[in-house]
């Protein structure tokens, strides 16, 4: 067994190195025919690059000649080119040569009109001069002749010259005040017949359908006490029950030594009524006391409310319009409690609005929005002590906040003349509302102010040349004024009666309008014996 694997061992170690030797035989042979191939061919890559490099020296001769020819192709077409354009330019040059001799010939020519005309203008120079010193001779002549003259007429006529011009002058204005005047007075005279009459019917059929009654309130009240001892239970212990009157209602109250009177003083109408009822029904009540001076105070607030909101409303149905925001209802209510000049606003506005429904409906306008405008157009004085700004400012915020018209708001902001007109709705309310503020009673004023007024009326109508004496009458809303004839003429009072109403105007302040009624007379007299 152990021979059998020991041959065995043998042999394959035998065939090991056998494999060994041959493989170390086998590599350098291979090395060499590897080099034998690689000679073989290099030599015929060498043959074939010779014969390549013969064939691209051939083509690159060829290129070259055919690039040579193209090169003088292109040098014989580039001169071609340059000998064309230069031929043009040769030829521009030659017509600008033409035209600037031309233009040389032309100024040459010029230039010899420009010399004849400068000759002539010296001559005519020339000639001028020589009128104009013959023409001066002439007016220096003229000029003494004239001396002569004037000179002579004024040893005729005995007046200078500044007198005799100032003559003419006003025998000039005299003539043209009369032309004017007389022509003033036609058409003055054309337009009063057409319009007067008809302005006067339309005018007094709305002041007779309207009969309004007015109210004279102030900012103070006073409430009668049955006896000066109820002034003490009024004031109350340390004046308790006073204080919470005046801090309950925001009124004043004032305690002095009136017999049975205690007043109140507030600019609030509607909270100096509100004080005036609660204390009235205090005193029937009898009990005077802090608890009960709040509980009186509220109960008569929410009855002023009510009658505030009820006088509203009847206020719009009387003036027959309907629709109305009932916020602004409830401040045409609260006019009721308004005074103005003495005059009380709700009234005052029903007034317009019936007037301005008359006249709309005489002249064809709108009569809704008239009467509409009138009794709105002063609604701003319901809240005018709480809110800044002027009544009319006012009236046109709470107009456009409760959605009224926009004609209706332009009555409103034009009816005291702040605005242009756009509407003759606007034209009719601010008459109507001149109507009813100006007419005989409608408003109150002091003595003091009458008088002042009447006084500054005359001052102003004496102050004029020509006046004899002048009366304020009609409780200041006409001035008559007597003039002297001799001294003023016909068409002089007219201008005169013009221009002291100007004057008014421009001076005074009053309701209404105020006539100027210029009288000039004269009499002659003589006695039969």
């Amino acid at each position: 067994m152990l021979n059998i694997n020991l041959l065995l061992m043998s042999n394959v170690v035998t065939g090991l190195l056998g494999g060994f030797l041959g493989l170390i035989i086998a590599v350098p042979t291979t090395f060499v025919v590897i080099k034998v191939i690689q000679k073989n061919r290099t030599s015929k890559d060498s043959a074939k690059a010779k014969s390549l490099l013969e064939e691209a020296k051939i083509e690159a001769k060829n290129l070259k000649k055919e690039a040579v020819l193209e090169a003088k192709e292109e040098a014989f077409r580039l001169t071609s080119e340059c000998d064309q354009e230069l031929k043009e330019r040769r030829a521009e040059m030659q017509k600008a040569e033409n035209r600037i001799s031309q233009r040389e010939e032309f100024l040459d020519k010029k230039e010899e009109l420009i010399e004849k005309k400068n000759e002539t203008v010296e001559k005519a120079k020339a000639d001028l001069a020589e009128k104009e010193a013959e023409l001066q001779k002439r007016i220096e002549d003229q000029v003494k002749i004239e001396e002569k003259m004037v000179a002579e007429l004024e040893r005729i006529s005995k007046l200078s010259k500044e007198d005799a011009k100032k003559e003419l002058i006003t025998r000039f204005e005299e003539d043209a005040k009369k032309e004017a005047a007389v022509i003033v007075r036609e058409i003055e005279n054309n337009a009063k017949n057409e319009a007067n009459k008809k302005a006067k019917e339309i005018v007094t059929l709305a002041i007779q359908k309207t009969a309004v009654d007015h109210t004279s309130e102030v900012t103070v009240s006073t409430v009668a006490l049955p006896n000066d001892e109820v002034k003490g239970r009024i004031i109350g212990r340390e004046g308790r029950n006073i204080r919470a009157l005046e801090s309950a209602t925001g009124v004043d109250l004032i305690i002095d030594d009136t017999p049975e009177a205690v007043v109140l003083s507030s600019f609030d109408p509607v909270r100096r009524e509100i004080a005036r009822l609660s204390l009235e029904k205090l005193i029937l009540d009898g009990r005077i006391h802090p608890a009960r001076i709040e509980e009186m105070v509220d109960k008569v607030t929410k009855d002023i409310e009510n009658n505030i909101k009820e006088e509203g409303e009847a206020a719009v149905f009387d003036a027959g319009i309907h629709g109305m925001h009932p916020e602004l209802v409830k401040l045409l209510g609260r006019l009721k409690y308004r005074t103005s000049y003495g005059q009380n606003v709700l009234k005052h506005c029903l007034e317009v609005s019936y007037l301005s429904g008359l006249i709309a409906a005489e002249v064809g306008a709108n009569v809704q929005i008239a009467k509409r405008g009138g009794l709105l157009h002063d609604i701003g004085k319901a809240i005018d002590h709480e809110t800044e700004g002027t009544h009319v400012t006012i009236g046109i915020d709470l107009a456009t906040k409760y959605k009224e018209s926009k004609d209706v708001i332009h009555c409103i902001a034009a009816h005291h003349g702040g605005v242009e007109y756009e509407s003759l709705e606007a034209i009719i309310v601010q008459t109507a509302d001149a109507i009813s503020s100006s007419r005989p009673g409608a408003r109150r004023e002091s003595l003091e102010a009458y008088i002042k007024r009447l006084t500054q009326l005359e001052e102003i109508a004496n102050g004029f040349k020509g006046v004899e004496t002048s009366f304020a009458i009609q409780a200041g809303r006409e001035i008559r004024i007597i003039v002297k004839p001799n001294e003023v003429s016909d068409e002089q009072a007219l201008f005169m009666a013009k221009d002291i109403a100007k004057k008014i105007e421009k001076e005074m302040e009053y309701p209404g309008q105020i006539k100027v009624n210029v009288i000039r007379e004269t009499r002659n007299v003589d006695y039969a014996k």
